[in-house]
């Protein structure tokens, strides 16, 4: 661990956060909703600036390593060697100051990114040196999570959902970010942020991606820039904010960030690759690695007088820094001998060093201090973000169109095409077995209808680790919120679905047979929207996360006892047949469909013999007892286990991201 540095007292007993927080939150008035306001900022954020608290964010000693895993070959033939630890940052120092922009530079792979990530807090509690990083003089002790909540950090990635509206993604991350303010608040901060922003032009189209048409790519960078300064964070993190865009929009995004530095006294740190000559002028100081040390840091004036000591002379075609690329060997070499400081007041705050126990000491205090002050409104704003996710889930639903239309269609036309196959199957021997089939067919087919919703899962796993990451919401309220839509849309499809094939075919005509029957085709549903939904959490991409479900479904049916009998199935494989998702929902068609008629014959020998009746039926499945509503709780169980599963998985993820 690096050392640490004794923090300036702090006033009156006031608590660090307090401090870092003591900017005005209170949203500003919008003006006429100009679609180039970006290249100035708009009158009245300029006119707080001065009354906004300036912060400085200073980085000592910072260093990160890795420790790789070895390939599976390596593994084998050298088991007792492991893989050499990667130091990807080493001993990274600079400060950064309210109302300029900060660029950090390097070659790719030279710990631009990580530098990002681990200031923004996405790094987890072991790797993070709690005395290595300050803001405004005062350490960042507690862990990784005190600096999410300080820095607001964009991805290079826009992660965002391509079905809301511009105004609807800032609002809805008003709504979870900005729980303390009211509903008229809300939505004034987000029209003063998009008149910032420069997208109240654009406040009623779609975000859109790839597939779905909507704004720009740089609008988009810009929207990402919102999501992540709705709470109005001092210090503005942005990972390659440029990348992907053309000359015009990127410089379009750095003059933006420039006008929101200046005009919000804001602290802003991004990395870039190769900025244009026109991007340099908005940039206050530079930062350039190599192999994660500190090549320069300073003014691009510096730069050029460092290339010059070093006898080189910079082409008249290149700036410094695309030249400062090319001879960056040399750089690096002579680093050490060019020791200009720029800010002589860098780490003049630090008058003593702290020890690694001082450190672990005033770390747990401050952990302890923390659970002291937590708030005794959990269950209220778990229901707010219900309730606000039950809200966005409905919206994205209603305009998927594809996957409304898919699921409708599916169920109509699955059910009047089974229906049309097995119409009014007769009451004898062929009919059950007519009937079996058809419970087994329907139960694959229903099981198998939901995999069409995969994609839209994986796209929404990314904007909901992006979210829960930031602290925006809860998994679990993402979980309750998912199962509380979803039921009634999955209940009106089960509806579609049995109707026609419950009586075209000509089943059991009792309605509470009927009933249940609908009952247990929505609980199958239910079941199969559940497994999805874990496997998607589970599955990198859509080619293995299909496969991974046509694996497991296809196990689930032939340990089902449809195919081979139970006593017939090898001990080994015996637990597949408990954990068949088919097995329970065949059982309990069957038991609704001849436990009311088990004194029915349904096979006559000459001389008016009785073969096969309803209880012949249900026994040759072992059905001897009526255990329908058993079923009913076990298909229940596994719609519940799925989804705690899931919930389980995301949160691990949600808590290791660095998105």
């Amino acid at each position: 661990m690096a050392a640490c540095f004794q923090p300036k007292p702090t006033i009156n007993g006031e608590d660090d956060s307090v401090i870092l927080f003591s900017t005005s939150s209170s949203p500003q008035g919008s003006t006429s909703p100009s679609s180039s306001s970006y290249h100035s900022p708009p009158p009245s954020l300029s006119s707080h600036h001065h009354s906004r608290t300036s912060h400085k964010l200073t980085v000592r000693n910072l260093s990160y390593t890795i420790q790789l895993k070895g390939s599976i070959p390596d593994s084998f033939f050298h088991l007792a060697q492991k893989p050499k630890p990667v130091e990807v940052l080493k001993s990274v120092s600079f400060v950064a100051r309210s109302s300029e922009i900060v660029a950090i530079l390097g070659p790719s792979g030279t710990g631009k990114s990580s530098l990002l990530r681990i200031i923004s807090g996405r790094v987890n509690d072991k790797d993070f040196d709690p005395c290595s990083i300050s803001i405004d003089d005062h350490l960042m002790m507690r862990s990784p999570d005190q600096l999410r909540k300080i820095c607001g950090f964009v991805a290079q990635e826009d992660n965002l959902l391509p079905l809301l509206t511009v105004r609807e993604t800032l609002i809805f991350s008003a709504k979870f970010r900005l729980k303390e303010m009211s509903s008229k608040e809300k939505e004034e901060r987000v029209e003063s942020l998009m008149q910032e922003l420069g997208l109240l032009h654009v406040a009623d189209s779609f975000v859109g991606d790839e597939e779905n048409r909507g704004i720009s790519g740089g609008e988009r960078k810009r929207v990402s820039i919102g999501v992540d300064m709705i709470h109005d964070p001092p210090i503005l993190l942005l990972d390659e904010p440029t990348s992907g865009l053309d000359s015009s929009s990127a410089l379009q995004v750095i003059e933006l960030l420039a006008s929101m530095a200046k005009a919000r006294g804001r602290t802003v740190l991004l990395s870039i690759h190769q900025p244009s000559y026109r991007i340099l002028r908005y940039i206050s100081k530079f930062l350039l690695l190599s192999h994660g040390s500190v090549v320069h840091n300073g003014s691009l004036e510096l730069l050029e007088e460092n290339i010059q000591r070093l006898g080189f002379q910079i082409p008249t075609q290149l700036n410094a820094l695309e030249f400062a690329m090319e001879i960056m060997p040399a750089l690096e070499a002579s680093t050490p001998k060019l020791t200009v400081v720029e800010d002589k007041d860098s780490y003049e705050s630090y008058p003593r060093v702290w020890s690694d126990e001082e450190c672990n000491r005033i770390q747990q205090r401050d952990y302890d201090d923390d659970d002291k002050r937590m708030g005794n409104f959990w269950f209220f704003s778990n229901l707010l973000e219900i309730m606000f996710l039950c809200s966005r889930f409905w919206k994205i639903i209603y305009r998927t169109k594809q996957l409304f239309l898919a699921r409708t269609m599916q169920a109509i036309v699955g059910g009047l095409g089974l229906a049309s196959v097995y119409v009014k199957v007769r009451k004898d021997e062929e009919g059950v077995a007519e009937r079996l089939g058809l419970f087994a067919f329907s139960l694959s087919f229903l099981l198998s209808s939901t995999v069409e919703a995969l994609p839209i899962y994986l796209q929404e796993r990314r904007v909901l680790m992006k979210e829960a990451s930031r602290g925006a919401y809860k998994i679990s309220s993402y979980m309750i919120a998912n199962t509380i839509v979803f039921m009634p849309f999955l209940f009106a499809v089960s509806i579609l679905f049995a109707v026609p094939v419950y009586w075209i075919v000509g089943l059991n005509p009792s309605i509470s047979a009927f009933a249940f029957f609908t009952f247990v085709v929505w609980l199958i549903i239910l079941m199969a929207s559940s497994l999805v939904l874990f496997l998607s959490a589970i599955s990198p991409d859509f080619i293995s996360g299909n496969s991974l479900i046509c694996t497991v479904l296809g196990s689930f049916f032939l340990f089902s006892g449809y195919f081979i009998p139970k006593d017939n199935i090898p001990k080994y494989w015996l637990f597949m047949y408990y954990v068949s998702l088919y097995r329970y929902p065949l059982d309990t068609l069957l038991t609704n469909e001849y436990w009311s008629l088990r004194n029915e014959c349904f096979s006559w020998r000459p001389g008016n013999m009785c073969i096969l009746s309803g209880n012949d039926v249900l026994r040759s499945r072992g059905l001897e007892k009526d255990t329908r509503w058993i079923n009913v709780g076990i298909m229940f169980g596994f719609f519940l286990f799925y989804r705690v599963l899931c919930w389980i998985i995301l949160a691990r993820k949600a808590s290791t991201t660095t998105i």
